[in-house]
């Protein structure tokens, strides 16, 4: 299993659930953050208000747990629908996850996903 965290532009949220969801992904977190790196919104959107001293923006942090098998599509997916060919577009980190339990009924492994 990996764990899939992309940072992307507030704006290409929408555009990037639709796809995950057409394409049979339903289950993702979406996560407001604030955070500087080389971002250079060509239209000025969501500079932060709450850190404007570090130069900070406000992004979206998706993450999606799901098997090996599916990571390569799933990046796919975000890279083609966060895309704006600006600087800022954002970053895609994968991450193995060794174990996941499900609160609920105590399933484990992907049987938890």
């Amino acid at each position: 299993m990996k764990l899939i965290k992309a940072y992307i532009r507030h704006r290409k949220t929408e555009e990037v659930h639709d796809a995950m969801k057409k394409t049979g992904f339903c289950c993702m977190t979406f996560v407001e953050c604030e955070g500087t790196g080389q971002y250079a919104d060509h239209e000025s959107e969501h500079i932060s208000e709450k850190y404007p001293f570090a130069d900070a923006y406000k992004v979206i942090k998706l993450e999606v747990l799901l098997a090996d098998e599916h990571v390569q599509r799933v990046i796919d997916l975000i890279k083609k629908n966060a895309r704006t060919g600006y600087s800022g577009d954002g970053m895609i980190i994968v991450s193995p996850v060794d174990e996941v339990y499900k609160v609920r009924n105590d399933e484990t492994g992907i049987l938890a996903v």
